[in-house]
C-alpha cells in the first residue's frame, strides 16, 4: 500500500472562509513529507482574502508554503525521518525558461500553498529532487524559513552590492529582516531599515543585524542600493526617493493586484537608477540557502517569534494580520507539537 498520512489541514475554501478539515495524502509516485513547522506570511492573508493575482491561486486551497518537515518512509535515496525542506516551486523543466534556470518564470508554473496544496496538512507529496537534505543539527524551525530566505537570496544576487556600499531596507517583516541578514554576505558598509512599528527595532537589530532603524520616511538620495520589502506602493514610492544618483532599487514586496505607484520618470532618469523586480525563487537559490543553512552561515532562527499549535491557527493569523506592541517576526503553526 502507498504510504499516505491523514489530519486535519488548514484551508481556505475561498476568498473569506477559512477551516480546518480532514485530509489524506498519499505518495502517488512522489517522496511523502509530513510537515513539523510551516510559517505564515502576508501572502497567506492575500490568499485569504482573494487579493493575489487570480494567476498564481486556486481554491479551495491547504495553505502552507513555507515549512519544513520529514521523510515518512524510505524513497529517492532518503531515509524515514531525514528532515527536510521542499522546493515549492514545481516547474515543468522542459519550458524555455526552466531550461535558462529560471525556473520562477516557468510557463506551466505550480506552487505549494498557491496552486497546489501546501503544508499545512497531514503530509505532502513532492518528487524526489526538490527535496533537499537538513543537516541533522539545523533546527527543523529554522528549516521553514528557507523558503522566504531563498526568495530574498535570488533577488539579492540580481543587483550589484559593492563592498562599502550603503544599504537600505524598506520593511520591518520577515522579508525585510531576512533581506538585512543576508545583505551581510557582501559586505556592505552599513545596513539601514525604515521599518513601520518602533517594536520591531529590536528584532531588527539583534537578529537581523541592522545598523539604524526608524519609522520615518528614508532619507532623500541617502542609499547606494535600495530593497523594498514592504509591499506597499508608498514604500515602492520611498524607495525610489531613497536611492542615490547611480543606485539602484530592489522591488521584492507583493502591493496587491492591480495597484499602482507613483513613478517620477524624470528622476529616474536623471537619477540614473537601475530599478529591478524579482520574482520567487529559482532552484540554484534554493539549493544555495539550503547550503548556506547547513553550513551554519545562515542562521535566521533568531527570527522566529512565535509558534503556535494548528489549532490556534486562528490567533496566529490575527497576530499576522493585527500586530501587538511586541516584536514580531515568523510566526510558526507547529503541526507536530514542539520539535527539534
Amino acid at each position: 500500500m502507498a504510504a499516505h498520512r491523514s489530519g486535519r489541514a488548514l484551508v481556505v475554501r475561498e476568498p473569506g472562509e477559512v477551516v480546518l478539515e480532514d485530509r489524506t495524502v498519499e505518495a502517488g509516485g512522489g517522496l511523502l513529507v509530513e510537515p513539523y513547522f510551516v510559517g505564515l506570511c502576508g501572502t497567506d492573508l492575500e490568499i485569504i482574502r482573494g487579493d493575489l493575482d487570480p494567476a498564481y491561486t486556486r481554491y479551495p486551497l491547504v495553505l502552507g508554503h513555507e515549512w519544513s518537515g520529514r521523510v515518512v518512509e524510505a524513497a529517492g535515496g532518503f531515509a524515514p525521518g531525514d528532515p527536510v525542506v521542499v522546493e515549492g516551486v514545481f516547474p515543468c523543466s522542459v519550458c524555455g525558461p526552466c531550461r535558462e534556470g529560471r525556473t520562477n518564470m516557468c510557463a506551466n508554473y505550480e506552487e505549494l500553498g498557491f496552486t497546489l496544496d501546501g503544508a499545512a496538512g497531514p503530509a505532502v507529496a513532492a518528487p524526489a529532487h526538490l527535496v533537499h537534505r537538513l543537516c541533522d543539527d539545523v533546527p527543523l524551525a529554522a528549516g521553514a524559513l528557507v523558503e522566504p530566505a531563498a526568495v530574498v537570496l535570488r533577488a539579492l544576487t540580481e543587483i550589484d552590492i559593492a563592498p562599502g556600499s550603503s544599504v537600505l531596507v524598506i520593511g520591518d517583516g520577515t522579508v525585510g529582516l531576512l533581506a538585512a541578514q543576508l545583505a551581510r554576505m557582501w559586505s556592505p558598509a552599513s545596513v539601514a531599515m525604515a521599518g513601520r512599528r518602533p517594536a520591531q527595532e529590536t528584532l531588527a537589530t539583534t537578529a537581523a543585524g541592522v545598523d539604524d532603524f526608524t519609522v520615518d520616511v528614508p532619507n532623500a538620495e541617502g542609499y547606494d542600493v535600495v530593497v523594498e520589502a514592504a509591499g506597499s506602493t508608498v514604500a515602492v514610492e520611498n524607495a525610489l526617493r531613497a536611492a542615490r544618483p547611480g543606485g539602484q532599487v530592489l522591488l521584492l514586496g507583493i502591493a496587491g493586484h492591480g495597484r499602482s505607484a507613483n513613478l517620477l520618470v524624470d528622476d529616474v532618469v536623471n537619477k540614473d537608477l537601475r530599478i529591478r523586480g524579482s520574482f520567487s525563487y529559482t532552484a540554484a537559490a534554493w539549493a544555495t540557502t539550503v547550503r548556506l543553512l547547513n553550513s551554519g552561515r545562515f542562521r535566521p532562527l533568531p527570527l522566529v517569534t512565535h509558534r503556535l499549535p494548528l489549532d490556534r491557527y486562528s490567533d496566529a493569523l490575527d497576530l499576522l494580520a493585527t500586530p501587538s506592541g511586541e516584536p514580531r517576526g515568523k510566526i510558526l503553526i507547529e503541526m507536530k507539537g514542539t520539535s527539534k
